[in-house]
């Protein structure tokens, strides 16, 4: 189909060596690019060389309005939806991996080119059939981060094609493509009792573990974990211990009075407090009277907090894990890690929503860990990734 872009696009370096990669494996591959790199724009360029039929599909309908929005802006035509109540399938159409999954069988056949944003999803066995199921000879991979833990990333390369080009968060930062950054971590004190419940629930939970000889090292140790411990009442006593020991370090009172001197240091910063689950989110939501944004939050009022966020009418913004990926929030500039996992992605993920290039900014990411708790294990897991490998 006629694809003449509406706005003429130059692209940056790394846009351009991606793009003449693509071409050269015969326009299959995966694209490995910090969040606010650029993919979007990328996939653009695709599109207009290529001149096909465009499926792209993304994981949130955050992202499914984002690209239409986006997509609206250099192609002059409708932009199909497939995804949060909308089932309008056009030459070019954004469609979310759960919509795409129930309707690919009726539309594979449809589209030239199968854009895969947030790839890393694909390897789910119920995804992995939006990419059997279409004929697509073209295809892309879009990812900050595309290998696994399980090795899912394989079967992203056999149902898209090899990683044919990869640039890391510190190295597109020194070269201006994102914002400079800081990040610091700062420890704080459990009380008296807090260590005291953590202490007591910690050694239940690991005398449990080393009683039945359960080893996280081994790549199924969790698992062995969960399946011993839903045995006998000893083991859901560990595994409560278990939860409430790692609820005491990521909830911890001393990071309320952390966060709150944070924000008052950065006043007029727009900002994103990150949590590890929804209760401790809404907990310094109602503590400092902040706005929350979880998967709980129905789509109009997320549209209308993005939108008063992007605006800088509301400054700080609460959430879980809903803006781990993808959506554009280009003028935060700090971004407070109040408790998360040891996954170095949502990490990657997390210093990505700061970076968005803007002229003069430099953006801080805060990692506030409780000392001498399991905390400073799951930060040193994460801290591995090259992001966290340079001086700041």
């Amino acid at each position: 189909i006629p694809l003449p872009l509406k706005t003429k696009i130059t692209p940056r370096e790394h846009q351009a060596n991606a793009l003449k990669k693509w071409e050269e494996m015969r326009y299959k591959g995966v694209v490995s690019l910090p969040t606010g790199a650029g993919k979007t724009i990328l996939a653009i360029l695709c599109m207009a060389k290529t001149q096909r039929s465009t499926l792209i599909v993304v994981p949130t309908i955050d992202l499914l309005h984002q690209w239409k929005s986006v997509l609206s802006k250099f192609f002059d035509q409708d932009i199909g939806g497939l995804g949060g109540g909308e089932k309008n399938i056009l030459g070019i159409t954004v469609a979310t991996y759960d919509s795409a999954k129930i309707y690919i069988e009726y539309f594979g056949s449809k589209f030239g080119l199968i854009v895969f944003d947030e790839c890393h999803h694909l390897p789910a066995p119920y995804y992995q059939s939006i990419a059997y199921s279409a004929i697509a000879p073209y295809r892309l991979g879009l990812s900050a981060t595309v290998e696994r833990s399980d090795g899912g990333e394989d079967i992203i390369y056999k149902l898209l094609g090899d990683k044919i080009y990869s640039n890391e968060i510190s190295e597109m930062s020194m070269d201006g493509v994102l914002a400079p950054y800081d990040i610091k971590q700062i420890e704080v004190d459990l009380t008296k009792e807090e260590r005291e419940n953590y202490e007591l629930n910690r050694s239940i939970y690991l005398n449990f573990v080393k009683q039945n000889g359960i080893n996280f090292s081994q790549p199924d140790g969790w698992k062995q974990f969960i399946i011993r411990a839903s045995r006998s009442e000893q083991g859901k006593l560990a595994f409560s211990a278990y939860r409430e020991q790692k609820k005491l370090a990521q909830a911890a009172e001393g990071k309320l009075e952390k966060i709150w001197h944070i924000i008052n240091e950065h006043i007029n910063e727009s900002t994103i407090i990150f949590t590890d689950d929804n209760a401790f989110a809404y907990h310094i939501g109602q503590t400092f009277i902040l706005p929350v944004l979880t998967h709980k939050t129905k789509s109009v009022e997320r549209k209308k907090m993005l939108e008063e966020f992007r605006g800088g009418r509301i400054k700080v913004l609460v959430t879980s894990k809903v803006l781990n990926e993808g959506v554009d929030v280009p003028e935060a500039r700090i971004g407070i890690v109040a408790s998360g996992s040891g996954a170095v992605r949502e990490h990657v993920q997390r210093l990505g929503r700061i970076l968005r290039h803007v002229p003069g900014k430099r953006a801080v990411l805060y990692e506030i860990i409780s000392k001498s708790t399991n905390e400073q294990n799951v930060n040193f897991r994460r801290r591995q990734h090259n992001a966290y490998q340079r001086p700041y």
